[in-house]
């Protein structure tokens, strides 16, 4: 059952998101365009290595196959279907459907954990997906059936895979067991690159910039606070956490290119940020009799 959770462990997960919430900008302005599987590879695949490198701790073999779902659900299928929806759906839509992640997070504890599933936490989720559509969703939003079904799928992806992280813990540090799924992520990712991408172009100094920012920290540290978050404050109080991460993309958007919030955007920040606190609150409470 969930465990009570220390304001310092969910400011620290918190993080992961947020950090999250710059990749759209990263991605836009300093990566080469056109090869969405090789970003993702090169997001997962050398972060991974590296946190081996130091930490010099391998999986036992029966872990292996379970690290191969993990990395699979995490960073697989999860970044294909998440580029996917990002070319056949405007931003908006893809970050709207994402929103759904919370919701599935709460029914999949529920089935795979045991976990109860709360009424607060379910408000919560809605008033958080509410909040991302006020804040990303343009009136005129074109929908594409297979951009649609993949971004459910990708969402649904990630929160089975947040459960499972959960579920298969291993007796490792978190920093350990981040470096091992994004290692089996990115070996599953490097067949699909080299089949579905063109090469890499030559890199300039920005594109190495940006690359460096993925790896390194949108992937090794967000990912070491995010599967740290799941181990010490569970999935049902980590997965609310993602609705920060379309809020920092929409404000460095506005820093970037100087523009003002909208009504409607503002009002999709204060449910955000009510559905988050909502989202936490609703897990501290003792469940009734």
């Amino acid at each position: 059952m969930p465990h009570p959770a220390h304001p310092r462990d969910i400011a620290l997960t918190a993080l992961a998101p947020t950090i999250w919430g710059a990749t759209y900008l990263v991605t836009t302005t300093l990566l080469p365009q056109g090869i969405p599987v090789t970003v993702a590879l090169l997001r997962a695949l050398p972060a991974g290595l590296l946190l081996l490198l130091i930490l010099r701790k391998l999986p036992t073999w029966d872990w292996v196959p379970k690290l191969l779902v993990l990395g699979g659900l995490n960073f697989t299928l999860f970044f294909i279907c998440l580029f996917i929806a990002a070319y056949r759906l405007p931003g908006g839509v893809a970050a709207t459907l994402g929103a759904t992640q919370p919701l599935i997070v709460l029914i999949l504890a529920r089935l795979l954990l045991g976990y109860a599933i709360r009424p607060l936490a379910v408000l919560a989720g809605i008033a958080g997906l509410i909040g991302v559509a006020c804040l990303v969703l343009s009136p005129d939003a074109a929908l594409d059936p297979v951009g649609i079904l993949s971004a459910l799928i990708g969402a649904v992806s990630m929160a089975t895979g947040t459960v499972l992280s959960r579920k298969w813990s291993p007796p490792v540090p978190p920093l350990v067991f981040t470096s091992w799924q994004l290692i089996a992520g990115g070996v599953l990712l490097l067949p699909l690159a080299l089949l579905i991408d063109p090469p890499l172009p030559a890199l300039s100094l920005a594109n190495v910039s940006g690359f460096l920012f993925l790896g390194l920290i949108g992937g090794a540290l967000a990912y070491f606070l995010f599967f740290r978050g799941i181990a010490t404050i569970g999935p049902e109080r980590v997965a609310p956490l993602g609705f920060l991460s379309p809020v920092t993309a929409v404000l460095l958007g506005l820093l970037v290119a100087r523009e003002t919030l909208s009504l409607p955007q503002i009002i999709g920040m204060v449910l955000i940020f009510g559905s988050v606190w909502l989202g936490q609150y609703a897990q501290s409470r003792p469940l009734r009799s």
